[in-house]
């Protein structure tokens, strides 16, 4: 059920117990662990924290804990499916979830004892009433055992649809169609923090870091990208003005948030702006600088900016004064001639003492980049404990390690989209758009994971339709990771359909599917499957 007052029903619920900490390996997720640590660490509240990367290792993580926990908290994991039946908890294990992903399931909305669901009711959830898809059964021999005792229903237990009824089939189909994001879990967290007035800058910080990582990783709408950007702006004018008087405001130590009407060129502070726009996203899209017609369009660029060469061409830090200055304004105005009007966005930034200041979407590239790490034959909790490592302002060294391979990844991702392009590895199969990455591509390593592998997005930018990219990840398991992404433009509502076919596609062939992925338009398929999956798949969205 949905929890509305999160101080009462959920934090002096747990500030006494010992807590298991479940958290995904996304960004935001990280942020929000951030926030609940420092809040714990308060309230000397005993909590293990596991990382995990997907259902399975959700399931082991839960069986090994279930003896030593009553209290599971799930961070940006477990919403979207029938936990308690896929989990079999005891009847006193207590599961309070905080997680983006939508749609929430039937079940866990109104599960009233085990489940209590951490997420915003504003967001436009669309969860179907409970007389339309439950109905109150008198004879107990047909309970499903998932579901509340509840001592408030007067006509015996509640049990769960008859999924042969057509017409409830037809109301879930509806509500679980498309995939999509809801509020960042890191802002959830930070209002629990501000309701219990034990906010701080640095809790701050992460709520704008894993709202800007949804934004990055485009899970969430341009508005509501600016709606809770608008949030985290009173916020932070409330700890500037609040910290206006303090000693401490010009120390080395300080740390100072600011609202930024920033460039869309990706860690461009942290190395030169050639190398920047040649890897942002946004600007090589534009540009189409996998083509020699877009490589003399960006020199053109630079030279309607009037700006020399040998500037443009050295770190940052080293660019004149009276260039760096007005650089902004110079972009946004020569932007505008080649129809990047989105060139700048509303973002925040850090300074941390008088040296180091960053914007929220390099912590995002940096921290995912340490995340994803495969420089390394390091294990998937080695990676997360650096990328929450990063995160602290103690740690700045791990933080400027994430940005060095942030930049090699970007550089990896517009150098294999050129090459997807330029050797016409980008398919079209009627309704969408395939691009399969072999074995033997450059850094296909790095492209088994989701993150990396979802920014490979950017051919979506040149065009209308739908993409899918499949990726051999596993030679010896012999599986591919096929990843669902739908059309890219500013007015998309971000709702994804590949989750569901996929798993109609995997179903009407008898395909071996793995779908283990906290989002449902990321799978494994067998490589000997690929050809009849993607046959019913073009079927299915014809």
């Amino acid at each position: 059920m949905f929890i509305s007052d999160i101080r009462k029903e959920f934090y002096e619920v747990v500030a006494n117990q010992r807590v298991a900490l479940l958290v995904s390996s996304d960004i935001d997720a990280l942020c929000a662990c951030k926030i609940l640590q420092a809040l714990f660490h308060c309230d000397q509240v005993q909590y293990t924290l596991v990382p995990v990367t997907g259902w399975q290792d959700l399931g082991t993580a839960f069986l090994e804990h279930k003896e030593q926990f009553r209290y599971f908290v799930l961070i940006n994991c477990g919403a979207n499916v029938d936990l308690l039946e896929m989990l079999q908890p005891d009847d006193d294990s207590i599961f309070f979830i905080c997680d983006t992903h939508r749609p929430v399931d039937v079940v866990n909305v109104y599960n009233d004892t085990q489940i209590k669901l951490l997420i915003k009711q504003d967001d436009d959830l669309g969860v179907p009433s409970y007389d339309d898809i439950f109905r109150d059964e008198e004879d107990e021999g047909h309970d499903s055992g998932n579901e509340s005792d509840g001592g408030s229903e007067p006509s015996g237990k509640r049990r769960r649809f008859d999924e042969d009824m057509w017409e409830l089939r037809e109301i879930l189909f509806d509500y679980e169609q498309y995939e999509y994001h809801g509020t960042s879990a890191a802002m959830m967290f930070f209002e629990l923090a501000w309701v219990l007035t034990k906010d701080t800058k640095d809790m701050l910080w992460w709520a704008i870091i894993g709202l800007t990582d949804q934004w990055v990783h485009d899970k969430i709408t341009h508005m509501k990208y600016v709606t809770d950007i608008a949030t985290m702006q009173r916020h932070v004018s409330r700890h500037n003005h609040r910290n206006e008087d303090e000693e401490n405001s010009l120390s080395i130590d300080c740390m100072r948030i600011s609202f930024e009407y920033d460039l869309r060129l990706t860690l461009y502070q942290h190395w030169t702006l050639y190398e920047s726009i040649c890897n942002s996203c946004y600007t090589s899209c534009s540009f189409k600088l996998w083509t020699l017609n877009g490589q003399k369009k960006l020199q053109e660029f630079l030279a309607d900016m009037g700006l020399p060469l040998k500037q443009v061409r050295q770190k940052f830090n080293s660019m004149d004064m009276t260039i760096k200055e007005n650089l902004r304004d110079v972009i946004e105005e020569a932007s505008n001639k080649y129809g990047m009007k989105d060139i700048r966005i509303q973002t925040f930034g850090v300074h941390f003492g008088f040296k180091n200041r960053f914007l929220a979407s390099d912590m995002v590239h940096a921290t995912a980049a340490l995340l994803e790490s495969t420089e390394k034959d390091e294990s998937d909790s080695d990676n997360f404990i650096k990328a929450l490592d990063s995160l602290s302002r103690s740690n700045l060294d791990r933080l400027h390690s994430g940005i060095e391979l942030a930049k090699k990844k970007l550089i990896a991702i517009q150098q294999t989209v050129a090459s997807c392009i330029c050797t016409n590895l980008i398919l079209s199969q009627g309704p969408f758009l395939y691009c399969y990455l072999m074995e033997g591509t450059p850094d296909v390593k790095l492209f088994s994971k989701p993150m990396a592998l979802t920014l490979l997005k950017s051919p979506c930018h040149c065009s209308v339709h739908s993409l899918t990219h499949g990726v051999l990840v596993d030679v010896e398991k012999g599986t591919v990771i096929v990843v669902g992404i739908t059309p890219e433009s500013e007015t998309s509502d971000k709702k994804n359909f590949f989750g569901r076919a996929f798993e109609k596609a995997s179903e009407s062939t008898s395909s071996r599917t793995l779908h283990d992925n906290f989002d449902t338009s990321i799978i494994e398929l067998k490589t000997e499957d690929r050809s009849k999956f993607l046959d019913a798949l073009i079927t299915l969205l014809s």
